[in-house]
């Protein structure tokens, strides 16, 4: 039983991989329909349904196989990929994807309805060639085992390699190993044939021993690397394989290039870990870093030279495993953006306008725990900057724009941060609907209204249940909009900016940190007491005049520079403060605020742990670090503050 539950997870994880690869192709398929993406969808979906056959998931098979049967039309180009039938693929890689759900969550794929989809398949496929069979090609591509000599001039280029493969005998499910091998020499080269024939191997018909023919330019150790693991006892690569006529190649120097470039890509082995492990992993990195500093305290107090010299060994030894586990905790944005097109396309569709859609630096790399909470936002955004901001292709024409709208997703480290920009060139924000909106929900007077800079109606957007939607619709107009998306970059701590020409487009700009776990923080005390303030909310800190502070009814203000600030003693938190030498001015979005502070003792990197669920929540303070002196300082939240 833990045999099948191992093969299982194996099974969903391959199997989800080669359906976001069908996914992306269909959707290149769509703007450009050429040999090669084709072909990789006929692979992906062909490996789905071997896969599924060996796992005894018959209905997932039977979809998978009237897929491929008209996709064979496809490639043989008997039939067109138009619009509806790219449509009848998505809606069949989303049943696929809850198939897989199900079993993931260890059902089967009993509970889901295939028939329509099927017989849809069927339909086009009867259709596309007169009622003839989908293809006469034998599954291997045409390729006799007897003869590899004859094999037809492939389309990629590499060595050929006979792979021999021995599973170990008390292997249980000797078909699903095989076609878990098969999958991963797909990822690095092209299979010419294999002996027994595939279609035994996923009929369940195979021994301990089968052999492979294989084209692939990654070199015989990638391959070996490839097909061993788990229940596999020998693997022999052999390089007398007879090579098959080749049309005319690239230069001999851009060929050696591609083919150093493969062997050094596939030599990195990934290792799939559960992301709980990584956590746990996380929290004891951040043990030692607050450990390393308590240790450093007392190697001060004590002045022993062998336990600084060791001490010193330590403390480079858990920054580089701190840096390391940051490292390995980064996950690049791709892993969210390639999901967006589609969003695109469906709302598009849905509001019969026509998007161009481009993404750029989807390889900037974010920790797990910020790009956990940035889907929603991101995709709320996207749908806004099709739905709301892009016009309808009339409207566009008659503007003098090109009918085809542009929206721009593109990302990039700026210093310490994640920049994240999604721009469109629609209609951008047009200030006197903000407005009337405004005065029609009680925000404004119309009088406040019209004296409303720029700025400021761009803020009016992020009031909760606010929305220029004429009408309700299925993507937007109840106004759960911008407000949630600010609270949710504002729990990543991160921030928003929004920059909107009226006819011209608007661009959003998402500020992100790369992690959320090692902050920089300023340490001061007030009223003797110790308290930690983000770096990135701090503007400035100045020496405090006391003839600078005012009253205005019950409340200080200071006056720094011609410009008028709120002053806080922090009472509540702190005790009942008189005086403070120093000034601490805090910034929040636009607004700024100024502290009381006696001493800022520096800054310095810390771990901020959360509040535990015994204190609850405590407004203005946003965390908890430990510093080298074992002391548990407060992190103030300066949102709650301001």
């Amino acid at each position: 039983m833990s045999d099948m539950e191992e093969y299982r997870g194996l099974f969903v994880t391959e199997s989800r991989e080669n359906l976001d690869t069908i996914a992306q192709a269909l959707l290149t398929l769509e703007e450009c329909e050429d040999r090669e993406t084709i072909d990789e969808i006929f692979r992906s979906a062909h490996t789905i349904k071997g896969a599924s056959a060996s796992m005894g998931y018959m209905k997932l098979e039977k979809l998978c196989h009237s897929m491929e049967d008209l996709f064979d039309l496809i490639r043989n180009g008997k039939l067109k990929a138009s619009a509806p039938l790219i449509d009848l693929f998505l809606a069949c890689t989303d049943q696929i994807d809850d198939i897989l759900e199900s079993i993931d969550g260890g059902g089967d794929d009993t509970g889901n309805s295939i028939d329509d989809l099927v017989s849809s398949l069927e339909a086009w496929t009867n259709g596309g060639d007169g009622g003839a069979p989908a293809s006469d090609e034998p599954e291997n591509n045409g390729v006799d085992e007897a003869h590899p000599e004859e094999v037809p001039s492939p389309s990629g280029s590499g060595d050929m390699y006979v792979v021999g493969v021995d599973l170990v005998p008390e292997c249980s499910m000797k078909d699903v190993r095989a076609m878990i091998v098969l999958s991963n020499i797909e990822e690095i080269g092209r299979i010419v044939s294999m002996k027994p024939a595939r279609e035994e191997v996923e009929n369940g018909n195979i021994e301990a021993h089968f052999e492979i023919v294989v084209q692939s330019d990654a070199g015989a150790e990638a391959l070996r690397a490839a097909v061993s693991g788990t229940d596999i006892a020998g693997v022999t690569v052999d390089r007398d394989a007879p090579r098959p006529v080749q049309k005319p190649q690239k230069k001999p120097e851009e060929a050696s290039q591609k083919s150093d470039h493969h062997e050094r890509g596939r030599e990195i082995k990934n290792l799939r870990v559960d992301l709980h492990l990584l956590d746990q992993m996380m929290n004891l990195v951040e043990d030692l870093v607050i450990n390393r500093g308590r240790l450093k305290q007392i190697a001060q107090k004590n002045q022993i030279k062998e336990f600084d010299e060791a001490l010193n060994m330590v403390g480079r030894s858990v920054a580089d495993l701190q840096n390391l586990m940051m490292h390995i905790r980064m996950i690049p944005l791709n892993h969210i953006f390639n999901r967006l097109p589609r969003v695109v396309r469906d709302v598009a569709q849905h509001d019969h306008k026509e998007v161009e859609f481009v993404i750029e630096g989807g390889d900037t790399e974010l920790d797990r725990s910020v790009m956990d909470g940035l889907n929603d936002p991101l995709l709320h955004l996207i749908r806004n900057a099709v739905d709301h901001g892009v016009e309808p292709p009339e409207e566009r024409k008659a503007a003098g724009k090109p009918e085809k709208g542009l929206v721009r997703l593109s990302a990039r480290r700026d210093r310490d941060n994640v920049v994240i920009r999604i721009e469109d060139d629609g209609a951008g924000v047009n200030s006197e609907k903000v407005r009337q909106k405004a005065v029609s929900r009680g925000l404004y007077t119309a009088e406040e209204a019209a004296t409303l800079t720029d700025d400021q109606i761009i803020d009016v957007l992020f009031n909760p249940g606010f929305s220029t939607a004429d009408t309700i619709t299925d993507i937007s107009g109840r106004g759960v909009g911008l407000d949630v998306v600010r609270a949710a970059i504002e729990s990543l701590k991160g921030s928003i900016k929004v920059e909107s020409v009226h006819g011209k487009g608007t661009c959003f700009e998402l500020v992100l940190p790369p992690t959320m776990a090692i902050v920089e923080v300023m340490m001061v005390r007030i009223n003797g007491k110790r308290c930690a303030i983000p770096i990135s909310n701090v503007v400035e800190v100045a020496m405090l005049k006391s003839e600078g502070i005012h009253r205005v009814g019950n409340s200080r203000v200071i006056l720094l520079r011609d410009e008028v600030l709120p002053l806080y003693t922090l009472d509540d938190m702190f005790g009942s403060f008189q005086s403070g030498e120093v000034l601490v001015v805090l910034q929040y979005r636009s607004k700024k605020c100024g502290i009381l502070a006696n001493v800022v003792e520096g800054q310095q990197e810390v771990v901020v742990k959360p509040l535990s669920a015994l204190v609850g929540s405590c407004p203005g303070v946003g965390g908890v670090t430990i510093p080298g002196d074992g002391e548990v300082v407060p992190v103030l939240d300066v949102n709650t503050i301001v």
